[in-house]
């Protein structure tokens, strides 16, 4: 019983900390339970099968912190309009299976190498993992540690330096030296090594976040202009009303709102940039590429700036890319009925008027739904299944390169970041090491409903603007569009599922953070000690057999 209750304390703790309705300051112990459960067991429980109990106990923990963080995967629908109960229970199986195995390769290293090396391998290996989760094709880094701290931009400014993922080797290394100074403490009842160690935890937490408060009050980077924006937020149920309203009446609407919400002309504050959410044209199906000069659709929108001189129109667009020639096909391309390749895309555009249409195709794609994870794998072994579960069979074509559109009428160049995109802190870097002086988020958070899902995607933007010091206009379908500072900080935002506008002028940046340059500095570290304690053990145990 005392085992479990560790496992289900440190399984309220993760839970309790995360955004948007938790108190993140629990996060510097919540590991700590799950440790002591572990120390527990395999010093002193007489238990046979020590590691099975440790996994199933961390498993638990782990299933429940993602059932309370990610529920609201619930909230997407299947194609026939029920709620998809597999689309939260394949996350919650799989992500807390991979942070179970995370854990259960602590506990078998700690048992070869002792309780040293061994938290020294937990941090190293958590560090390691978070990393393969940003990167492999089942991706799912929202619960990545450093995420926790998105709602209080104040204490984290130091992001600009060491990024999230910094904020999840913080949290981590106070974790261990928690649990180290509670061992210390049970271990010899020495009551000065408890307030030295305990006063190091306390400046561990407490000198970050001061010297993250001196450099918010401090924050005086010049900008070099401003751009005016305007945020379109249509509100377009994206179950029903994209697929049975016509493209040009959903297009129609768009162009409406954003006609109604710019100032006359000679009127201050024309808007340099129109922004539209993910996707928000054209409706059923997508755009062809090769027909984006011609295309009614875009035609129409050049046509509605030629009333509004100098200004642009950046939105998200469904589009596909015809290959006529099957050598020249992509890898990502699928065969359709007719036997031609093609390619789809969820892109995002720049309109301006007599120039050609740029365009830029989301790079980071959702595992099941834009993307077939190891297609050549699974689906043989799952055929249509994840089609009729409302997933994809194919995986959208992406752009291996992060694109950045410039403004001809000024010296705004945004960075045209859709949607998932915005989680992933070194991804969103490259838009900027590309020029990018502002950030653009064109997402749709419709999926979920009235969920911490919409709430949370957009807190994890506000990482992005204090990694990057880049101010973000975020345009989303049904909500929260927001004007987000260079500090983090939330300027303007609207009402979810408020069909509207938000007006924003936005502060143009050119200078380059450290993390900006550096990346994940702090993860490769990780890596890196990871390696140098597996090849040091594998040496210890070679040598130990040739003693033996």
């Amino acid at each position: 019983m005392k085992y479990l209750i560790l496992s289900l304390f440190s399984a309220l703790l993760l839970s309790i900390s995360w955004p948007t309705y938790g108190i993140p300051f629990f996060i510097f112990f919540a590991l700590v339970p799950l440790l002591m459960m572990e120390h527990e067991i395999s010093k002193f429980s007489k238990i046979k099968n020590k590691g099975s109990l440790i996994f199933g106990l961390s498993y638990l923990c782990f299933v429940i912190w993602n059932i309370v963080t990610t529920g609201w995967l619930y909230g997407s629908k299947n194609p026939d309009g029920s709620h998809s109960i597999l689309a939260v229970a394949i996350p919650v199986v799989v992500n807390s299976l991979l942070y179970s195995l995370v854990f259960q390769l602590y506990h078998w290293y700690k048992k070869i190498q002792g309780t040293y090396f061994g938290l020294v391998f937990f941090v190293a290996i958590w560090m390691a993992f978070e990393k393969f989760h940003l990167s492999w094709e089942l991706t799912w880094p929202w619960l990545n540690l450093g995420n926790v701290f998105a709602d209080y931009p104040k204490i984290i400014q130091w992001y600009d330096t060491f990024g999230a993922t910094g904020g999840s080797f913080w949290i981590l290394l106070i974790n261990v030296y928690a649990f180290y100074t509670l061992r210390i403490w049970e271990a010899g009842r020495k009551r000065k090594s408890l307030i030295i160690n305990s006063a190091i935890l306390v400046g561990a937490v407490a000198i970050p976040m001061l010297i993250s408060m001196m450099k918010y009050q401090n924050f005086d980077e010049k900008p070099i202009g401003s751009v005016n924006v305007l945020m379109l937020q249509p509100d377009l149920d994206p179950y029903n009303e994209k697929y049975s309203k016509d493209s040009l009446t959903i297009l129609n609407e768009l162009l409406t709102l954003a006609q109604e919400n710019s100032p006359k002309i000679n009127q201050p504050n024309p808007i340099d940039y129109y922004i539209g959410p993910e996707t928000s044209i054209p409706g059923y199906g997508s755009i062809s590429e090769s027909g984006f000069e011609q295309s009614i659709l875009l035609n129409s929108v050049k046509s509605f700036l030629t009333q509004h001189p100098k200004s642009v129109f950046a939105t998200g667009i469904s589009s596909h890319r015809f290959y006529p020639d099957p050598n020249k096909k992509s890898e990502t391309a699928y065969q359709t009925a007719d036997g031609t390749y093609v390619d789809s895309y969820n892109s995002a555009i720049q309109i301006i008027p007599n120039q050609k249409v740029q365009v830029y195709h989301k790079g980071k794609l959702v595992p099941g739904v834009e993307i077939f994870p190891y297609i050549h794998v699974l689906k043989p072994l799952l055929g249509d299944a994840m089609l009729n579960l409302g997933g994809t069979i194919a995986s959208l074509g992406i752009d291996k390169e992060r694109k950045v559109f410039s403004n001809p009428y000024n010296k705004g160049k945004i960075a045209p970041i859709i949607c998932y995109e915005s989680i992933y802190g070194e991804f969103v870097t490259e838009y900027v090491k590309n020029g990018a002086n502002f950030l653009g988020i064109m997402t749709n958070d419709s999926w979920w409903g009235v969920t911490q899902g919409h709430q949370q995607l957009m807190a994890y933007a506000k990482l992005r603007a204090i990694e990057t010091r880049r101010e973000i206009a975020r345009s989303a379908n049904s909500g929260i569009s927001a004007h987000i500072n260079a500090r983090g900080d939330v300027m303007a935002d609207t009402l979810y599922e408020d069909q509207t506008a938000l007006f924003a002028k936005v502060n143009l940046y050119d200078k380059m953070t450290f993390y900006t340059r550096a990346g994940d500095l702090l993860t490769r570290f990780s890596i890196f000690v990871l390696g140098f304690l597996v090849f040091y053990t594998m040496i210890k145990q070679f040598q130990n057999r040739k003693k033996a």
